[in-house]
């Protein structure tokens, strides 16, 4: 068995740093944060995604993988030693999701989309891209945007506007995005109304 890549050589300053760019990233939808990625984790789990599951997870906080990350044996050996969490195989019963693979990602509808009375019990999903530009455009609105903001991450699945519409649709129920791309990361938490730029 590979011994384990290491964790944050700073874990104190770069998780405070990645949590920081999160919450900056929740609170204006569509804006890019740079985050801590100086890590090796095991592929194909990248560098971004694993600086939010060292800042994110812990042994609370149960984790689905999707099956690019799943088939990957050392992807949940590493999560489970560096955070002590448990991975899921039930989408719903995830607090946290990370998929590799954003073309073949289950309906959001299959993940934890919270109640009424308890909407923070949905899952936020972490979503790997290559880039921030170049793929589907979408014209966000709603709260933390002043009028409207552009935003085109890549790869996404065809219909994926529908998709994030229809979890917009189900607030305050339904779960947040956080996209991971190249040393950055962005977001769309569920009170994001979402428009596709024909």
């Amino acid at each position: 068995m590979p011994a384990l890549s290491p964790a944050f050589a700073n874990p104190v300053f770069d998780t405070q740093a990645t949590f920081r760019a999160v919450m900056d990233a929740m609170a204006r939808p569509g804006e890019i944060r740079a985050v801590p990625d100086a890590l090796t984790p095991p592929a194909p789990l990248s560098p971004s995604a694993a600086a939010l599951a060292l800042t994110l997870l812990d042994y609370e906080t149960p984790f689905w993988l999707d099956a690019a990350l799943g088939e990957a044996e050392d992807v949940a050996r590493w999560l489970r030693f560096h955070t002590g969490a448990s991975v899921t195989a039930n989408p719903s019963d995830a607090a946290f999701a990370f998929a590799a693979d954003p073309l073949a990602l289950p309906p959001l509808a299959a993940f934890s989309q919270g109640t009424p009375d308890f909407p923070d019990r949905s899952t936020t999903l972490v979503l790997q891209v290559a880039a921030f530009t170049g793929g589907l455009s979408l014209v966000l609105s709603g709260p933390g945007i002043a009028s409207h903001r552009d935003f085109a991450p890549s790869p996404l699945a065809p219909g994926f506007a529908d998709e994030l519409r229809a979890n917009a649709g189900r607030f305050p129920c339904g779960v947040d995005i956080v996209f991971a791309g190249p040393g950055s990361v962005a977001a769309l938490p569920r009170s994001t109304r979402i428009e596709e730029d024909r």
